[in-house]
């Protein structure tokens, strides 16, 4: 990771979105001094603001970017740019409607922010042109760290003719002019879907074809792939040694963040950016988990194997999100024990018009401190006093989880429940976040990994939830790890289908069926169907669940197999010896007990440690600059939690006390304590 300037490297940022441009009145100077006060130490600028720096075409203002600037600089307060071109001003529109993205719906009406075709090439114009002055503005500037391109990218659905066009191209680039393969790999015969000459495609928007529709979603990825390295191309033309190229990646919105972007392939637009940066929204009060925090913060930080940094998470936000005493605090340590090297709130203030009214900041819509503030200043206060100690905080775990934009893609084709009737019921995401919760609720730190990664090696466990669609050279890479001496472990929906969501007509999993010594040829979703065998044990009560293939051991080790009057005869969980390694297969959904009971199976055949503590005490670790091992243990739960200390002597750096191996020290409710070992 580029290392921030010189006397920067040892500074946690700390900070909030700004936004002068909104305020009722004139308050910069307070701002500032409620700022320091708080222990604040960088704010975000500008990337919300076009139409303000830019209010009519070729006439820029950017005295709102130069007066925080001043402010701050003064301060001694770092400053991001972010780059505006995520909410476009009305002139553009005005004088070029078509810029606008054009959607399965149809052309988008002004009003909302990301709305705009971001491969237009007028669109392409006026931002290229107002980066190149605000980057003139700022880019020399003391105070400014790093720069931010745009805000949470994705392709916005844009469909019109002109990225109709561009994937035409594409396609014929990837099956090299070959109508006839094409053809063949989407099975386009099928309801005279056929393209005979390529004048002839048809508009995309309209398809029933998966996979035509799964290759033009994955084409609009690498737009937005495309987008990021065209900003960061511009951007790099101007910034200092030490100022870092950032974007803040979001995830699957369900009312949070909660799992593996559809519209982003970000292990692909991360590789513009020097310092990876995401947004991560999660439950609060009595649903405080930290589970995403944990999820956003290791997907983060896999996609270059280093830290990163948070651009935007909660302070206050909606009123389900108020925090409750001590949860602020928490949560943005829980940030840094994931491998954060700063974390900033949307937003500073609470803004009194527009869509976000209520989406709070530090401070409420009075500007005056309030119990999230007042919190605030603790963390500030601690992160200036032990900051040093929790910098560039490095991993190395065991385990890694596979996860693959064009498996959820696929899925979303061909849902897990789909039926004659529809295609509701559960994703791609529910599958992943199946297997990330258990394993974080047993406090079994892990990396993301992607279907392109080389470094399967360095893990002993590779966990692979719902790998529906997937080219033949990652599964052989995957049975080579297992030759190799990896432990293997996927669960259904794996290695049905290829690249192009072309179903195997071989035996299923497609080439892993050796690998994994199971076959299957039916599956069914389960009803009243019980689950028996080795793993299972004397657990009562336990079921199937969502979906379960029929599988047909050949070879492999029957851990599980389903109890039902008509399906008893084939296994639902297995394992097999193959080369140096194994290969488990789990063929069916089920509760997170016997999902952990399963899991700890295959930890503990791979001689991986298992922690003793699990939720709602979560243990997470890594190594500091000065080679200690730090380790935070947190409380998610409204009562205080004893724990016995299992490590060599160390000390608590938030109180400064020691603390002696097999040691029993409290946790309050909601509380922390971070140990640096000795």
């Amino acid at each position: 990771m580029e290392k921030f300037m010189e006397k920067d490297r040892k500074q946690l940022l700390f900070g909030a979105a700004y936004y002068d441009e909104y305020m009722p009145y004139e308050r910069l100077d307070k701002d500032v001094e409620m700022m320091k006060k708080a222990g604040i130490n960088t704010v975000r600028i500008a990337e919300s603001t076009w139409s303000t720096c830019e209010p009519q075409e070729g006439v820029f203002d950017f005295s709102h970017v130069e007066r925080v600037m001043n402010a701050m600089e003064q301060a001694g307060i770092h400053v991001i740019i972010g780059t505006p071109t995520y909410a476009v001003p009305t002139w553009m529109v005005k004088s070029h409607p078509d810029i606008l993205a054009e959607t399965v719906k149809g052309r988008g009406i002004y009003g909302p922010r990301q709305i705009m075709d971001i491969t237009h090439p007028v669109y392409r114009f006026y931002a290229e042109r107002v980066i190149r002055r605000l980057m003139e503005c700022t880019a020399h500037r003391t105070c400014v760290i790093g720069f931010q391109l745009d805000n949470e990218t994705k392709h916005y659905g844009t469909a019109g003719r002109n990225v109709q066009e561009q994937f035409v191209k594409y396609l014929r680039q990837k099956f090299h002019d070959d109508l006839d393969t094409m053809n063949q790999e989407f099975g386009l015969d099928y309801w005279s879907n056929r393209v005979n000459a390529w004048e002839d495609f048809p508009d995309v928007r309209g398809t029933i074809n998966g996979s035509l529709g799964a290759e033009f979603e994955k084409f609009q990825r690498g737009l937005v792939t495309e987008f990021l390295s065209w900003q960061a191309g511009i951007v790099n033309e101007y910034r200092r040694e030490g100022q870092f190229i950032t974007h803040n990646f979001d995830y699957e919105w369900r009312g949070h963040s909660f799992g593996v972007q559809p519209d982003v392939n970000h292990f692909h637009a991360s590789r513009c950016l020097t310092l990876t940066g995401a947004d991560i929204y999660h439950p609060s009060q009595d649903e405080l988990t930290g589970t995403e925090i944990a999820f956003g913060g290791d997907m983060a930080r896999s996609l270059k194997n280093d830290n990163y940094l948070i651009l935007e998470t909660e302070a206050q936000g909606f009123p389900g999100w108020t925090p409750y005493k001590g949860q602020l605090r928490l949560q943005a340590y829980s940030h840094i024990a994931s491998g954060a090297n700063g974390v900033m709130y949307w937003h500073w203030h609470s803004i009194h018009n527009s869509f976000e009214t209520y989406w709070k900041g530090i401070l409420s819509h009075d500007f005056q401190e309030n119990d999230t503030y007042r919190e605030a200043c603790a963390i500030g206060r601690e992160f200036s006093e032990i900051g040093s100690h929790l910098m560039n905080l490095k991993k190395k775990n065991d385990v890694a989880v596979l996860v693959s934009n064009e498996a959820l893609t696929a899925l979303k084709w061909f849902g897990i429940e789909a039926t004659a009737a529809g295609n509701a019921g559960i994703g791609y995401n529910d599958v992943v976040r199946w297997i990330y919760d258990v394993l974080y609720e047993r406090n079994m730190e892990c990396d993301f990994i992607w279907p392109e990664s080389e470094n399967l090696n360095e893990y002993k466990v590779i966990i692979v939830p719902a790998l529906y669609a997937a080219p033949e050279e990652l599964l052989q890479k995957l049975v080579r790890y297992v030759e190799g001496g990896g432990y293997l472990a996927a669960t259904f929906k794996t290695a049905f289908a290829d690249e192009n969501v072309k179903v195997s007509h071989e035996v299923q999993p497609h080439i892993l069926h050796k690998c994994f010594g199971v076959e299957y040829q039916q599956f069914a979703f389960p009803k009243h169907t019980g689950l028996t065998g080795k793993i299972i044990g004397d657990a009562e009560e336990v079921e199937a669940d969502v979906f379960m293939e029929l599988l047909i051991p050949h070879g492999a080790e029957v851990l599980a197999s389903y109890d039902h009057y008509n399906w008893n005869g084939y296994a639902a969980v297995t394992e097999n010896s193959y080369g140096n390694g194994k290969a488990f297969y789990l063929g069916c959904m089920t509760d997170k007990k016997i999902l952990w009971r399963i899991l700890e199976y295959v930890l503990r055949a791979a001689a991986v440690q298992i922690p003793d503590e699990n939720f709602p005490v979560i243990v997470r670790q890594g190594k500091n600059d000065f080679g200690k091992t730090v380790k935070f243990y947190f409380n998610y739960s409204a009562e205080g939690r004893n724990v016995t200390y299992r490590f060599s002597d160390s000390t608590e750096l938030l109180s400064g006390a020691e603390i002696k191996s097999r040691e029993e020290f409290e946790i309050p409710a909601w509380g922390v304590k971070i140990m640096e070992e000795k």
